[in-house]
């Protein structure tokens, strides 16, 4: 093939010799974007979701009764008072000294207020070995766990004085302190690990210093442009920490392999003798192009969250489709213009022992042993990669999912899980208690008085608690708290079961037969419930969004239904698979002591829909890649069957690297202590790892090679819809093969 221009068609194409011609100036726009978004969002300030704004049900109501009041409830602490033995109990001289020296001792830190004895409120267990000192954290509950650390050391001390005892603290602060010790550092060092990591994996790919530099350098300026545009966007979406983190991660993946795939194509197409005009121009109208469709559908995925209605999850679906679409712009405008600069310098920075790699070539000899295998025997091929990966699914039929209590998210690691536990078996349901989040005209009217009394009498003998039931009334603004320990404590089931007897029995023949009075039901076991109720209402139509629109993309991208429907039933089993995965590893326990984790018997809530919005999204990158570059040497001339090799190996070693970047990446946040990010990081890393090898090595080719010319099926009737293919670069038409005589395909 000559190096004369060739007309070229699309967004990406287009966008990408417009920034080969123009530079410096897309390289000064991307600088500018970056700089003002950044400047712009740090200048607005970020809005973080509230707990009113969370979740819908009796929990947002209860927290929105508690804003309008203008009430903010502090931090609560309790100190666990318990004999070690059976020879002493809370009558004894020893153990009332211990409590009077623990109130003390708490109240002289002067970072207290309301100290309550347990003998005043009632808290002390039915055996008598155990009793709570309660008491609140003066200031900003949210900051608490910045001022506990004299409360804990003047407990410590009381601790040192009393070893017939065992005295514990445990709270809101004090748990808070305890998790930001131990954990915070813990996310920290992941979150800047991801970037050493890929850089290390791309210098390993490419060779070369300033070719492994690009991708890393379009990742972080996306993530540093999106952070600006969360600022931005929170006031009409509130943002938070989880999404921060989420769109880190995902930006830092999908920033990476878009440049990757643009700039292995480039290399690719330079190595081959185009001149450096003419290989830009093919990796913007190919590479440029599939980014595009692989970023559109991304985002897409992303989208399936905002139909939730819960807070976190549309603020993690916004930030990562923001990250996804700033990346994607990102490659297909300043990278061409990067690469123009850069020219040849690209390979500078070489390492030695790699140089090998810098030829440009992708052919892997590995994939290329496989593939001869997978296309001389399709069927078994397809028979045995499906069968491995149902199988690996299995698992999955029996998913059980809950929110992890603290014993299962972080085990024995941490005394305080200890203290946590001890608290729960003398006190069922007193670390966690119900809050009944009463309002009235009038909140010491007669008959309002009556039926708090009523409640706290038939919140016991209902059987929903075992007590005592605390009243706590904030007369000027005519609301009634009301804590109820449940019965159940940290089984959720039971105290689940407690809850509704409160919400269905106790409180409509109590405080609900008073005309004007709101009681909503929060807490710890009620949030759960509402959250695990609102994402069970959510789970269809955000899984018919991201398969239906998904679906659309992939008819119109590639103007194929078989095309389009292969995509949607391989992505489905890769999401299966890693499901499977997840059950085996963490529900039952399979191998779980190999990635350092443990059988906690359940799949934290919101990881199922979160890994298939994610992983539905993630692996379209890889599929999109591979079947527009089948799809395009099918175009030249190939037959499908010699364009399913050359498609499948030439893109072998870009989604290698690209698969073994996202599962390092991902891999990190397994090695955390905290369970619910363990189960995240082996569920991500596990899929992609099928995906790019299982899915697109294998059954892939297997399904297109059985299919032959079915492949390109597109019905007459949907000839209307809007073709968003590509014209790429037309290189050296290469014989058919007898074994195919494809049809003309529009490109």
């Amino acid at each position: 093939m000559g190096n004369g221009d060739a007309r070229v068609r699309g967004l990406a194409a287009r966008a990408g010799g417009w920034s080969a011609r123009h530079r410096w100036a897309a390289v000064g726009i991307w600088v500018l974007f970056v700089v003002l978004a950044m400047g712009l969002g740090s200048a607005a300030g970020r809005v973080d979701v509230e707990d009113s704004e969370q979740l819908k049900g009796e929990t947002s109501t209860a927290a929105g009764i508690i804003e309008e009041a203008g009430i903010e409830e502090p931090a609560s602490e309790t100190v666990l008072v318990q004999a070690k033995d059976d020879g002493l109990t809370s009558t004894d001289a020893d153990f009332r000294s211990a409590v009077s020296a623990v109130m003390t001792a708490v109240e002289r830190t002067g970072e207290v207020t309301d100290v309550t004895s347990p003998y005043d409120s009632g808290t002390v267990s039915e055996d008598g070995r155990s009793a709570l000192v309660q008491f609140d954290v003066r200031g900003d509950p949210r900051t608490a766990g910045e001022r506990i650390e004299p409360v804990l050391e003047a407990v410590a001390d009381v601790q040192k004085e009393h070893d017939s005892l065992r005295i514990e603290e445990i709270g809101g602060a004090s748990m808070m302190k305890t998790f930001d010790d131990a954990f915070g550092d813990d996310f920290k060092k992941a979150e800047y690990s991801a970037v050493p990591v890929a850089l290390g994996i791309l210098l390993i790919a490419f060779g070369a210093l300033v070719a492994a530099l690009l991708p890393v350098a379009l990742a972080i300026t996306a993530i540093v442009a999106t952070m600006g545009l969360m600022g931005l966007v929170s006031h009409l979406q509130p943002m938070s920490d989880t999404a921060n983190s989420v769109m880190l991660l995902v930006g830092l993946a999908v920033g990476v392999d878009y440049c990757l795939f643009y700039l292995r194509r480039e290399r690719e197409e330079r190595a081959a003798g185009r001149d450096a005009r003419t290989a830009l121009r093919i990796a913007a109208a190919t590479s440029g192009r599939a980014i595009v469709v692989s970023g559109v559908t991304v985002c897409v995925a992303m989208a399936g969250m905002l139909f939730t209605g819960i807070a976190e999850f549309e603020a993690m679906g916004l930030a990562s489709l923001m990250v996804v679409a700033v990346a994607m712009v990102g490659s297909v405008t300043v990278l061409p213009a990067l690469l123009s600069l850069l020219g040849e310098r690209v390979e500078k920075g070489r390492v030695p022992f790699l140089r090998r790699r810098t030829s440009g070539r992708n052919d892997s000899r590995f994939w290329s042993a496989v593939l001869k295998r997978v296309l001389a025997r399709p069927v078994l091929s397809v028979v045995v990669a499906t069968g491995a990966l149902l199988a690996v699914a299995a698992p999955a039929l029996g998913m059980k999912t809950e929110n992890l209590t603290l014993d299962q998210e972080f085990g024995d690691s941490l005394p305080i899980v200890q203290t946590y536990n001890r608290v729960n078996e003398a006190f069922p349901g007193g670390s966690e208690p119900a809050e009944v989040v009463v309002k009235a005209d009038d909140i010491n009217a007669p008959e309002v008085k009556a039926a708090l009394a009523d409640f706290r009498e038939q919140a016991v003998g209902s059987g929903a608690s075992r007590g005592p039931v605390e009243i706590k009334l904030h007369d000027q603004q005519n609301l009634a708290f009301v804590y109820v320990p449940l019965v159940g404590g940290s089984d959720q089931d039971a105290a689940g079961a407690s809850l509704e007897k409160l919400r269905d029995e106790v409180r409509p023949a109590t405080l609900g037969k008073v005309d004007g009075v709101q009681a909503p039901i929060t807490g710890q076991v009620a949030g759960n419930k509402d959250f695990n109720d609102q994402l069970v209402g959510s789970v269809v139509p955000v899984f018919a969004f991201v398969v239906v629109f998904a679906f659309l993309l992939m008819l119109l991208s590639f103007r194929s239904l078989t095309v389009a429907v292969t995509s949607i039933v391989l992505n489905l089993l890769s999401v299966g698979a890693a499901y499977g995965i997840l059950v085996a590893v963490f529900q039952h326990g399979w191998g779980a002591s190999l990635v350092g984790a443990e059988g906690v018997g359940a799949i934290i809530t919101w990881l199922p829909l979160f890994l298939f919005v994610i992983l539905f999204g993630l692996s379209m990158d890889y599929h999109v890649f591979v079947v527009s570059r089948i799809r395009e040497a099918r175009a030249r001339g190939l037959g499908t069957r010699d364009a399913i090799r050359h498609g499948v190996v030439t893109t072998a070693g870009v989604v290698t690297s690209a698969a073994v970047i996202m599962v390092a990446v991902f891999a990190i946040f397994g090695t955390l202590s905290m369970q619910s990010m363990k189960q995240m990081g082996v569920g991500l890393a596990a899929a992609v790892l099928i995906d790019a090898t299982v899915i697109r090595g294998v059954l892939l080719p297997a399904v297109m090679a059985l299919l032959g010319e079915r492949n390109w099926y597109f019905p007459k009737w949907l000839h209307r819809l809007p073709d968003l293919t590509h014209d790429e670069a037309p290189t050296a038409a290469t014989p058919r093969t007898r074994d195919d005589e494809p049809e003309k395909v529009p490109v």
